[in-house]
């Protein structure tokens, strides 16, 4: 399946990796930059996600997850911002066996928004 689209509206996203170019070998060993089919350069974050707390509800652990950029976010995304998805989906995908190509040797997801926006609210561990 392809961009599902995802509500992360429980969860707080913290960058912990500023934004950078995504950036691939190609075959003569160099980095180069990674582009979609318009060839408009792609981008890469990480952020920890963890969801919000709610009363009488034990607040579970949070994860740091990977999120592909369709777009150079901007400036002032540091280490330790709080952010929201622009429009956020999910995308899965498989990685056939080599030996049996009628099994899945891995199979995962990946996210991919259109942005970020930055939270001007101070959070805080009770919010």
């Amino acid at each position: 399946m392809k961009d599902i689209p995802a509500n992360l509206g429980g969860f707080r996203l913290m960058v912990t990796e500023e934004p950078q170019m995504k950036m691939r070998e190609n075959s003569a060993g160099e980095q180069e930059p990674v582009v979609d089919r318009d060839g408009v350069a792609q981008f890469v974050v990480m952020l920890f996600a963890k969801v919000k707390p709610r009363p009488g509800v034990r607040s579970a652990r949070g994860e740091e997850i990977k999120v592909n950029l369709a777009a150079d976010p901007g400036e002032g995304l540091t280490e330790g911002t709080y952010v929201e998805l622009i429009n956020p989906v999910i995308n899965t995908f498989e990685i056939p066996d080599r030996d049996d190509p009628r099994k899945i040797s891995q199979a995962g997801i990946w996210f991919k928004a259109d942005g970020l926006k930055p939270l001007h609210q101070q959070v805080t561990e009770a919010a």
